[in-house]
């Protein structure tokens, strides 16, 4: 009975967390989407369009991730339907389990990859700015950093961070599952 009663606890923290998971990437994923697309129209309203140019490899790299994390989030749903099927009497092996939680678990160390190189990529541009800068000029034809291009690396920033929740939470999934049953 005890075997019975810790597959049903194993099921309910899963789904617990798994909701967890998916709420907290569903937040910064909005927030992600909405900083892009806001990026994208001051990109474009801005008088200086051709500086944002040179952000266009991180803003990339950033849209790919913010893709990325649309699957993780496809994968985070399953991960809840996982833990209501481990509940009921069709429960799913431990090898289909550790499929779903390993396919997001993928899915969040490839958004990881393309966020960090985001990241390189929008910090090495925005340093270059910052170095052209002449300290103690306030006025005249000195090009500073803008609160846009900020913008892009707070896009990066939350992206990076969604993914590392997913990452963190799907390692702590597989933990449960091959040592629950």
């Amino acid at each position: 009975m005890a075997d019975r009663l810790d597959l049903q606890m194993l099921a309910l923290g899963l789904r617990r967390m798994a909701w967890i998971r998916f709420w907290i990437q569903t937040a910064l994923g909005i927030v992600v989407m909405g900083l892009l697309i806001f990026n994208n129209i001051g990109g474009r309203l801005s008088r200086e369009s051709n500086r944002a140019l040179g952000l266009s490899p991180g803003l990339s790299l950033t849209t790919l991730a913010f893709l990325v994390l649309l699957f993780s989030l496809w994968q985070g749903w399953l991960m809840v339907g996982l833990g209501r099927a481990l509940g009921s009497n069709a429960r799913p092996s431990r090898g289909e389990a550790s499929r779903t939680i390993k396919r997001g678990l993928l899915a969040d160390l490839i958004g990881l990859v393309f966020a960090v190189l985001g990241y390189q990529a929008l910090a090495g541009i925005l340093f270059f700015q910052a170095s052209q800068q002449t300290p103690g000029q306030v006025l005249g034809r000195q090009e500073s950093i803008t609160s846009l291009e900020m913008l892009s690396v707070l896009s990066n920033t939350q992206v990076l961070f969604a993914h590392l929740i997913g990452l963190l939470f799907s390692l702590w999934f597989l933990q449960r599952i091959y040592r629950a049953r």
